[in-house]
């Protein structure tokens, strides 16, 4: 486990700077809003993660081999998903599927990651391993993997039918506890002789972690929380209410599928009312914009930037026009 974390350090940093260089690009461009009447306000924080763009490209660069495959989505991106499958690069749910097909496949383990049984079948397959797992989740799968190891209980603060929290799910030596809502934290049960190790979804609810834990460490069990939410996640939900809070209109840009957008939807919904969630242009209706004076835009962190930019465009021309 080391080993594939130490392998993705220098990649890393490369797609962080990328990432920091696309957002300055959309920065920039807020600056013509000003003409307008109308505020228009882009997140800085909107749009690919650096783990998520680092898988995207770690696939794009494959594209001009043949029988290339990635377990799962890469991203939750339609619209990404899409334009590889285009390329020749097909989404698995099962290594068996590539069974009889072809012997020197390409497996590419999505950004979500997998459990220890799936990345162990596609190694036993002796196909080429590209583990394109965010770095963030490879080290939650080596917390649980260690603390379970020597006995003590793991919670995941998460949702259970998430590819992320399913991967998490199996680096454990023994079951594993999931909660996502107050109830479920209020009725587990846990052995009290034994320890109990914390972690999270990396894209959870950051407030909503918090009050879940609070429950939890009531309850009197030896406790070690592990805040495994990535910082971009923090940062982006921050960042999210801030902006919602100061507008008339909010759009969110994101997968339908997509954890992380629906979990800035909901924040945003929760200080403005009238919030838009929508994957791509087509789904914005921009007559409903016509009587507000500000509007603020964000996006998930699997959601690509020509889509944002195509929304920050065209919002902002609407804007000009009904001005």
């Amino acid at each position: 486990m080391k080993n594939r974390i130490f392998h993705t350090q220098d990649l890393c940093l490369r797609t962080n700077l990328r990432c920091a260089k696309d957002s300055a690009r959309i920065e920039n461009k807020m600056k013509v809003a000003d003409m307008s009447k109308i505020e228009v306000i882009l997140a800085k924080s909107a749009g690919f993660c650096f783990g998520v763009h680092r898988a995207v490209d770690t696939v794009y660069e494959r594209t001009d081999k043949e029988n290339v495959y990635t377990y799962g989505p890469i991203i939750h991106n339609e619209e990404v998903v899409k334009d590889l499958e285009s390329k020749g690069v097909r989404a698995i749910s099962d290594v068996d599927e590539i069974e009889g097909m072809n012997d020197n496949a390409t497996v590419i383990i999505r950004s979500h990651g997998v459990s220890k049984n799936v990345y162990d079948s596609i190694k036993a397959k002796k196909y080429e391993i590209v583990d394109a797992t965010c770095p963030f989740v490879l080290k939650i799968h080596r917390i649980v993997e260690e603390e379970s190891a020597k006995g003590k209980q793991i919670i995941i603060i998460g949702n259970e039918k998430h590819p992320e929290v399913e991967g998490i799910m199996g680096w454990s030596h023994s079951p594993v506890l999931v909660i996502d809502t107050v109830e479920k934290a209020k009725n587990m049960q846990l052995d009290n002789k034994k320890e109990v190790v914390i972690v999270s979804q990396t894209t959870f609810n950051y407030n909503k972690f918090k009050e879940l834990v609070e429950i939890i460490d009531e309850k009197g069990y030896n406790i070690t929380i592990k805040n495994t939410i990535c910082n971009a996640t923090e940062e982006r939900q921050t960042e999210a209410r801030d902006i919602a809070q100061k507008v008339d209109a909010m759009i969110v840009i994101g997968d339908k599928s997509s954890s992380n957008t629906r979990k800035l939807y909901e924040i945003c919904k929760g200080e403005c009312e009238n919030t838009f969630y929508i994957q791509t242009l087509k789904d914005l209706d921009l007559k409903s914009l016509n009587l507000v004076n500000s509007i603020g835009i964000t996006a998930g962190a699997s959601t690509p930037n020509n889509i944002i930019e195509e929304v920050y465009t065209n919002v902002r021309e609407f804007c000009r026009d009904v001005s």
